[in-house]
């Protein structure tokens, strides 16, 4: 888990930062409908999960984008090498428990690694917390694939000092030949603004499309 400091008085967004950190609540979040046929198709066509694609080309994504791995610590910013996600996962029983993934560049790596840990918090009960789960170098993720959502909230406890950007997939939809998938992205105001946030949606569809 390498990282450095931020250089705050270099950095162009020091007075954002100073300023947005104060406030109670810090995120802001908006949605965007993602084409999603490509990336569909040429997970099927493998015989991989969909999921697992559409989640990795996310967190490569957000980790291209260097705020995405920048997080609070007391009055520092630190810089993470890498960030990892952190999903929900979803069980017969109609709970959810929280995972951990590694990062890997490389897909057959990542899915590989991620369904094992998918598996475990399967088997398991409750949300089985964990130290990692709540690591600063995570992005939280979830996954709603029974509604096509057009806003989206977090339940968040403000005495817990986060920063952890937060990610989430709905239901797919269809217009033509086209499919499509909400996805709401929720981030710490004081780390980033709308211009990055902006950066990793077009790196992320772009991903989606190649």
């Amino acid at each position: 888990m390498n990282k450095h400091l931020l250089n705050l008085e270099q950095w162009n967004r020091k007075e954002h930062f100073e300023f947005y950190r104060k406030f109670s609540e810090p995120f802001f979040g908006l949605c965007v409908d993602l084409d999603c046929t490509a990336a569909y198709d040429k997970s099927k066509e493998n015989g991989d999960s969909f999921f697992l694609y559409y989640l990795h080309k996310s967190i490569v994504a957000a980790n291209e984008i260097e705020p995405f791995r920048y997080r609070i610590q007391g009055d520092a910013v630190e810089v993470y090498d890498h960030v990892r996600p952190a999903p929900t996962v979803g069980r017969e029983d109609g709970t959810f428990g929280f995972a951990i993934m590694e990062y890997k560049k490389d897909f057959a790596e990542f899915q590989s690694l991620a369904k094992a840990e998918i598996e475990r918090v399967r088997k398991g009960q409750g949300l089985m917390l964990s130290e990692g789960t709540e690591a600063p170098n995570t992005i939280h993720y979830s996954a709603i694939p029974w509604v096509r959502f057009t806003a989206f909230s977090h339940a968040r406890s403000f005495d817990w000092p986060d920063s952890h950007p937060k990610i989430s997939f709905g239901k797919i939809w269809e217009q033509g030949k086209k499919r499509f998938m909400p996805v709401s992205i929720h981030v710490h105001h004081a780390l980033l603004d709308g211009f990055h946030v902006g950066q990793y949606v077009d790196l992320f569809q772009q991903m989606l499309n190649d």
